[in-house]
């Protein structure tokens, strides 16, 4: 499929009554996809579908025609939205501590490049605690810097191990065998067992 194709594939799946907070709505995606506008036309598409739950092969259909634009960041936030429907989503207000506190000195790249280990309140078989490991995406920013809070997007590695986190928990994030931060989950989403991929 080319990029055309694509978007107006991805389209297809996104119900007309639907609107962002502009009041942007499919329709207008048509018009731009009618003046071979594909970039504007992606972009409204991935305004529409962070607002609203829509199935997987919209954003796996979203993730071929940002990659045939070459348009990385969106190739890769689209492929996030298809691993959040695989694996469930945990949003959370993370805090990082300090770099004179912490082993983290440098930044920590924003679009789901890091995945370090989380203590969620499980235990090994001894009795001890037990990390669990899920991908992280800063909403809202390319870097969050040691020291720095921003609200994030956590993908599970292994759902199961997730299935008891609720909102309001306070949850600690590792990089090694010290707290590299702590967050307090605002909102909690299993993966999608059922929702439809076409």
């Amino acid at each position: 499929m080319d990029v055309t194709e694509l978007l107006e594939s991805a389209s297809l799946l996104v119900p007309e009554e639907i609107a962002t907070k502009n009041d942007v709505t499919v329709r207008d995606v048509w018009d731009y996809l009618a003046h071979d506008e594909w970039q504007i036309a992606l972009s409204l598409l991935e305004e529409l579908g962070d607002g609203h739950p829509l199935p997987l092969s919209f954003w796996e259909q979203m993730a071929k025609a940002a990659e045939q634009l070459r348009l990385e960041r969106s190739a890769a936030w689209c492929h996030w939205r298809c691993s959040e429907i695989r694996n469930g989503m945990v949003r959370a207000d993370l805090t990082l501590r300090p770099g004179a506190e912490a082993r983290r000195r440098t930044p920590i790249a924003g679009h789901g490049v890091l995945r370090p280990m989380w203590d969620i309140g499980n235990l090994s078989p001894a009795g001890g605690a037990s990390v669990s490991i899920a991908g992280l995406w800063v909403e809202d920013g390319p870097v969050l810097e040691p020291g720095g809070r921003a609200t994030v997007r956590l993908v599970p590695l292994t759902p199961s191990h997730w299935k008891h986190v609720e909102t309001g928990q306070e949850i600690s994030m590792h990089e090694d065998r010290t707290v590299s931060g702590t967050a307090v989950v605002l909102e909690v989403h299993l993966p999608a067992t059922t929702m439809p991929t076409s």
